[in-house]
């Protein structure tokens, strides 16, 4: 987590310019959650008073961890309740991401959500991770080096996947509390929300990530509601479809009471490894 809120508290070069660093770690490419939650945080950096509450994104080409990201922001619209930003990405010399992301002022409305799934709670899920060898082998390390606690509800075995529903749950968390700073939470739950949605759509096909040539090619979230991610939230994702080598995945995010904050889609290549 320190690693984390390293990342994110981005430098201030000149006006309307940030410099990201990615953790040292063994990806030979930038993890697209990083991006995302590093270019929220740069756009930020240009408003005041609003919360953001969608963003839309792209991911143009791999970022190289061991170089630094130049966060270019620019101000679409700052009007009376809304304001809009677009954020560029820049290694090299050239494009790897951009994002468009608005942002408004509080205000009273009507109010209703979709109801969450009925499911086992964190407790219980990781209760049943530690009784499932294949996924420990596999996973132990991953999950005590991330910074986000991740406990998914029907995980597939990496070395020998089977076919499953293109459905799947997991909880998850910031790995300890950051306090209620809404840009944060956000951003925190930004970077996790890219941890699982890709590899929904490999599930009623039987493959896991070792078995596929994958790259994120969008990433969208809606803020809906203020949350501290630092407490259990319930994601909950499907893949309605995948076509012509690209996977199509949703997501609904809820707290441990049932609240929604935030919904989530995600294109992603998926291709047979050769």
């Amino acid at each position: 987590m320190d690693d984390l809120i390293k990342i994110l508290t981005l430098e201030p070069i000149e006006v309307n310019l940030f410099l990201g660093r990615s953790p040292p770690e063994e990806r030979t490419r930038i993890f697209g959650g990083q991006v995302v939650a590093q270019a929220l945080v740069a756009a930020y950096h240009t408003v005041t008073e609003r919360l953001c509450h969608s963003l839309q994104s792209y991911f143009i080409r791999p970022g190289d961890p061991a170089q630094p990201v130049l966060y270019q922001v620019e101000h679409s619209r700052d009007g009376n309740s809304f304001a809009t930003r677009r954020v560029i990405a820049i290694q090299k010399g050239e494009q790897i991401f951009n994002m468009a992301c608005s942002f408004q002022v509080e205000e009273p409305g009507f109010d209703h959500q979709s109801a969450p799934p009925e499911i086992i709670g964190p407790e219980e899920a990781r209760r049943l991770l530690l009784q499932n060898p294949a996924y420990m082998k596999q996973a132990r390390r991953w999950m005590e080096a991330m910074p986000i606690d991740f406990l998914p509800l029907d995980p597939n075995d990496e070395e020998s996947p089977v076919v499953k529903p293109s459905q799947q749950c997991a909880w998850f968390r910031a790995k300890r509390d950051i306090g209620e700073d809404p840009a944060m939470n956000q951003a925190l739950l930004a970077y996790a929300s890219d941890y699982s949605l890709l590899g929904t759509a490999m599930r009623p096909h039987g493959v896991t990530w070792t078995q596929t040539q994958t790259a994120s090619l969008d990433h969208i979230i809606w803020f809906h509601r203020r949350t501290n991610f630092s407490h259990w939230h319930l994601y909950v994702q499907d893949s309605p479809s995948a076509h012509g080598a690209r996977g199509f995945n949703r997501g609904a995010i809820y707290r441990a009471d049932g609240v929604l904050v935030a919904s989530t889609a995600q294109e992603g290549l998926m291709r047979k490894a050769r």
